[in-house]
């Protein structure tokens, strides 16, 4: 089976690519969203964010303050270092469990906002980016989230440049509202599943 990391900054459209790839039939593992998840149901994670950011990480019902840990991590370099370092080495471990149901298939996406900044592509076989436009992925996330302009640019400068990610893709999407992602992602799904057939033989 091939792996596919795929990614992009944030605002470029990774999601709805993601959702072409499912109704083609491929299984997505969301990063972002388990990673979520991991951070209440695995202990090992739970027990790590507790040594580190203490019991105010958790609500008083054992859920995640993501507010709250947000306003711990994001100014403190140190401690997003730290915190990333116990949540991507339990996403991996998570990922490698989720592929095994998948054996079968000829390949497998893996989606997240950070795979190049937490060192993720080099545990996969084919690198795909997302790509759009600054000013369009501004828009994109001021539509979705609410968040104003200047908040949306402070979280796209702790990302890789989008330029970094797209010089680096074996494969790049390109979602600026003007060319066909449908084309773009048959095509694409045809050329990985050759790759899975060579691979076979």
């Amino acid at each position: 089976m091939v792996q596919v990391g795929i990614t992009g900054g944030i605002g470029s459209g990774k999601t709805t690519v993601c959702r072409l790839f499912e109704v083609l039939g491929v299984p997505v593992y969301y990063a972002d969203d388990r990673a979520k998840e991991l951070m209440v149901t695995d202990p090992e994670l739970r027990q790590g964010i507790l040594e580190l950011l203490g019991d105010q990480a958790y609500t008083a019902d054992g859920a995640l303050d993501r507010g709250w840990i947000a306003g711990q991590v994001f100014g403190d370099e140190q401690k997003l270092e730290a915190l990333n370092a116990l949540v991507h080495p339990a996403v991996w471990r998570d990922t490698a469990r989720w592929n095994k149901q998948y054996n079968d298939r000829p390949y497998t996406l893996r989606e997240a906002a950070l795979l190049y900044e937490s060192g993720g592509h080099k545990m996969v076989d084919v690198m795909l980016v997302v790509t759009a436009p600054r000013e369009l992925r501004i828009q994109r996330v001021q539509e979705r989230d609410g968040l104003s302009k200047d908040d949306i640019r402070a979280r796209m400068d702790r990302q890789w440049p989008q330029a970094e990610k797209d010089k680096r893709a074996d494969y790049l999407i390109v979602n600026d509202g003007q060319q066909s992602l449908v084309r773009q992602v048959w095509h694409i799904h045809h050329e990985l599943l050759a790759k899975a057939t060579k691979q076979v033989s």
